[in-house]
C-alpha cells in the first residue's frame, strides 16, 4: 500500500525535449553539420599549434562529448580552438606534445578553481558595446579565415561556393525539415565526385586518424621545474578558454532567450580540458563559429546536438574517413561565410545607429574589434574593450561632480554642497573648487548628495581640511551617508594628505 502510494505521489521528472521526434531530428542533423564543419577547423588549429592533425581532431571529440554532459550552456559547441592553439603553440614547438598535454590538464584544473572562486560573476562587468565588438570581430575573423580557401585556387571553386551559398540562403524558404548547410555539403560533394572536379577537399587539409584515442598520462618529469615551465601556458589556456566560453554562452543566451549556468560552464570547461589532456588532445574552449552553425543555422537547442557533434566527428574521421576526405572545402567555406554574415551585428554600424549612439560606446566597440583583429585573440580584444569602457565611464562620471556654495546670513560660515560620486577620477578636481583664501573662518562641507567610494576621495577631503587649517580656518564635513562615513572614519588623517 505504501509503495503504491509513494508511486502515486512521487513527482515525475520532466521529459527531455529532445525526445520529441521533431526536436530529435533537428538535433541529430545539426550535430552532423557541426561535425563536418569541425574537421577542417580542427586540422587547421592543429597545424597552428605545431602538432599532428589527429591531436586537434581527438581534442574536438573529447571536448564536445564532455562539455555536452558537464557544461552549463546547452547547444554550445566546444572543441579545439585557434585561441588555445596560439597559447600552446610555442610550448609544443619547443618542448613537444607531452608538455603541451600536461599544460592542458593543469589549465583545466585552474579553470575548475576559478569557477569555484566565482569567475563567472565577472561577466556582469562586460558592457554591451564590448559584446557587440566581440561579435563583430569574431564575424570578421571567421570570414577572413576562409580567404586562404578562396585565393590561388582553381576557378571551379567559385561557382561551387556560389551554389552552396544559394542553397543555404534559398532552401529555408522552401523547407526547414533538413538543415540547409547539410544539404549544401551533400550536393557539392555529389557534384564534385560525379563530375570528377579537381578542387581542394577536406582530405587535402591533413591526414585523418584511423584509430580511437587512447587514455594515458603525459610522459613528463613530475618535478617543480616542469610545473614552472607549463604554469604560464596553463594559466593562458584557462583564462582565454573561460573568457571565450563565457562570452559565447552569453551570446547564445541572447539568441535563444534562455538562461545558462555560467558557473557550471566554467568548471565544465575545466573538466573537458582535463579529459582532453588525458586522451592526448590539445585542449580547447567554446567555438562561436560552430556554435552559430548549431544554434542559428541548424536550430539546435539541447545538449544532444553537442554530444552528437563529437560522436559524429569521431565516426566520420575514423570509420568514414575516405568519404569525408572527398568533401569539397568550397562547401564548408560557404557555410562559414553565411555564419560570418549572420553573426555580424549590422545594426551596430548603420548610420542611423552611429548618429544616436554615444561616442564612447562606439569607441569601445571599435577598440574591441581593432585589438581582436590585430592580435587574432578574442580575449585580448575583450580585455582592452572593458578597460576602454572603464576609462570612458570614469571620465563621464567625473564630470558629474558639482560643488556649490552659499554664505550664511551672518556672513561667518561658508556652506559648500558636493553633488555626485567621489572616486579616484572625480576627486582630483575637488580640491580646486574651494576658495581657501576668501572664505570666512568657518567652513561646512555638506556631503548629503555625494558618495565617497575610495581612498583617493578621503585624501582629497583631507587635503581640503589641511589647506583651510594652514590658514587658521576650521572645516566641518557633515551629512556623510553610512558607507561614506565608514570609509572616511577609517582613513581620514591617515593618508598623508597635504604633505
Amino acid at each position: 500500500m505504501s509503495a503504491a502510494l509513494s508511486a502515486v505521489t512521487r513527482p515525475r521528472l520532466p521529459r527531455p525535449s529532445w525526445l520529441s521526434p521533431r526536436v530529435f531530428r533537428t538535433e541529430v542533423l545539426a550535430g552532423l553539420v557541426v561535425a563536418l564543419a569541425l574537421i577542417p577547423e580542427a586540422i587547421s588549429f592543429s597545424i597552428l599549434a605545431g602538432v599532428d592533425p589527429r591531436v586537434g581532431l581527438f581534442a574536438s571529440f573529447t571536448m564536445a562529448v564532455t562539455i555536452a554532459i558537464c557544461g552549463g550552456r546547452p547547444a554550445m559547441i566546444s572543441a579545439a580552438t585557434g585561441a588555445v592553439a596560439l597559447v600552446v603553440g610555442p610550448l609544443a614547438k619547443e618542448h613537444g606534445l607531452n608538455y603541451l598535454v600536461a599544460a592542458v590538464i593543469l589549465g583545466g584544473a585552474i579553470q575548475i578553481l576559478l569557477a569555484v572562486l566565482g569567475v563567472a560573476k565577472l561577466m556582469r562587468f562586460i558592457p554591451r558595446s564590448v559584446m557587440v565588438g566581440f561579435v563583430n570581430a569574431l564575424a570578421i575573423l571567421i570570414f577572413t579565415a576562409q580567404l586562404p580557401q578562396l585565393l590561388g585556387v582553381p576557378w571551379l571553386v567559385y561557382p561551387l561556393v556560389a551554389l552552396a551559398l544559394a542553397i543555404i540562403v534559398l532552401l529555408p524558404r522552401l523547407t526547414r525539415a533538413v538543415p540547409a548547410p547539410l544539404v549544401a555539403i551533400v550536393v557539392l560533394t555529389a557534384v564534385t565526385v560525379v563530375a570528377k572536379l579537381a578542387v581542394p577537399t577536406v582530405g587535402d587539409e591533413g591526414a585523418l586518424p584511423e584509430s580511437l584515442p587512447t587514455f594515458g598520462l603525459p610522459q613528463v618529469p613530475w618535478t617543480l621545474d616542469t610545473l614552472t615551465l607549463i604554469a604560464p601556458y596553463a594559466l593562458g589556456i584557462a583564462l582565454v578558454g573561460l573568457m571565450e566560453s563565457l562570452m559565447t554562452a552569453k551570446l547564445v543566451d541572447d539568441l535563444t532567450d534562455t538562461h545558462s549556468n555560467k558557473t557550471r560552464e566554467s568548471w565544465g570547461q575545466g573538466v573537458a580540458n582535463i579529459v582532453t589532456g588525458f586522451f592526448g588532445g590539445m585542449g580547447g574552449c567554446a567555438m562561436i563559429g560552430q556554435t552559430m552553425i548549431n544554434v542559428k543555422a541548424s536550430g539546435a537547442r539541447t545538449r544532444l546536438s553537442t554530444f552528437l557533434a563529437g560522436v559524429f566527428l569521431l565516426v566520420l574521421v575514423v570509420l568514414l574517413g575516405d568519404v569525408v576526405a572527398v568533401i569539397p572545402m568550397a562547401a564548408l567555406v560557404a557555410v562559414m561565410i553565411i555564419v560570418a554574415v549572420s553573426t555580424f551585428d549590422w545594426h551596430s554600424i548603420a548610420p542611423r545607429t552611429l548618429k544616436r549612439m554615444p561616442y564612447g560606446e562606439t569607441i569601445v566597440m571599435l577598440a574591441t574589434v581593432a585589438v581582436t583583429l590585430a592580435t587574432h585573440n578574442l580575449a585580448a580584444g575583450v580585455v582592452v574593450g572593458v578597460l576602454t569602457a572603464m576609462v570612458i565611464f570614469a571620465r563621464q562620471v567625473a564630470r558629474l561632480v558639482e560643488v556649490t556654495s552659499v554664505l550664511d546670513p551672518e556672513g561667518t560660515t561658508r556652506i559648500y554642497s558636493v553633488h555626485g560620486e567621489l572616486f579616484f577620477a572625480s576627486s582630483n578636481d575637488l580640491v580646486g573648487q574651494f576658495d581657501y583664501a576668501g572664505d570666512p573662518d568657518n567652513v561646512v562641507i555638506d556631503m548629503s548628495r555625494a558618495h565617497v567610494w575610495d581612498a583617493s576621495s578621503v585624501a582629497a577631503l583631507d587635503a581640503i581640511s589641511t589647506k583651510y587649517a594652514a590658514r587658521g580656518k576650521s572645516v566641518e564635513i557633515v551629512e556623510l551617508n553610512k558607507p561614506s562615513a565608514r570609509i572616511h572614519g577609517t582613513l581620514a588623517g591617515r593618508l598623508g594628505a597635504g604633505h
